[in-house]
């Protein structure tokens, strides 16, 4: 049986969380109080950071690394692009999301100047994108997919961003939300927010 290391509130759970749902693999949780982290995690990831996924005596930090376990582990249904290319452009998203997006949303989080900004800027390259073609990896779902969403409705929960603004992103969150995996996300966060 897998064990996920899980904080509701984490984005980075979360990309484990629908990646978990989309393949339809049963697993056990251990909820982690993010505002007081057990010792214990610390042997789990000497980071002491969700999420970790743990099978028999396999444990593995980083969610992005997890979703590639788990797609290596589960292939069906696959969930990268089936062109070599497009497959290594999704990689790359996901590889570059810091950059992207991750970086600005936590320093708006923490209110640093100019980083609700720069993140506004970061989604009118995410509008770009998505355009040109329907889904972050080209024309079909994938990990990268699965891996920017939960960024997005907490933006829009704890930082006021409207996604409205954004036509093409905002079609590309009513696709993902036709998904179950992800509609149970986005009702996760909508508790949260609540």
């Amino acid at each position: 049986m897998i064990t996920l290391y899980d904080a509701d509130r984490c984005p980075f759970c979360a990309r484990v969380r629908i990646v978990l749902a989309e393949k339809g693999v049963a697993y056990e949780t251990v909820v982690v109080d993010l505002a007081d982290r057990p010792a214990w995690l610390y042997e789990k990831n000497p980071l002491g950071k969700v999420p970790v996924l743990e099978e028999d005596a396999f444990c593995l930090p980083e969610s992005a690394v997890i979703m590639e376990y788990l797609e290596e582990r589960y292939p069906e249904p696959a969930l990268p692009p089936l062109d070599p290319g497009k497959r290594a452009a999704a990689r790359l998203a996901i590889w570059r999301f810091d950059d992207r997006f991750g970086d600005d949303y936590y320093a708006a989080r923490r209110d640093e100047t100019g980083a609700l900004e720069r993140l506004e800027g970061r989604l009118a390259a995410l509008e770009t994108t998505l355009e040109a073609q329907p889904f972050l990896g080209g024309g079909t779902y994938s990990l990268a997919d699965a891996a920017y969403l939960p960024w997005l409705p907490r933006a829009e929960s704890s930082l006021g961003v409207d996604l409205r603004t954004y036509p093409s992103l905002t079609r590309w969150l009513e696709l993902l939300a036709e998904r179950p995996a992800v509609a149970a996300e986005l009702e996760l966060v909508a508790a949260l927010a609540g």
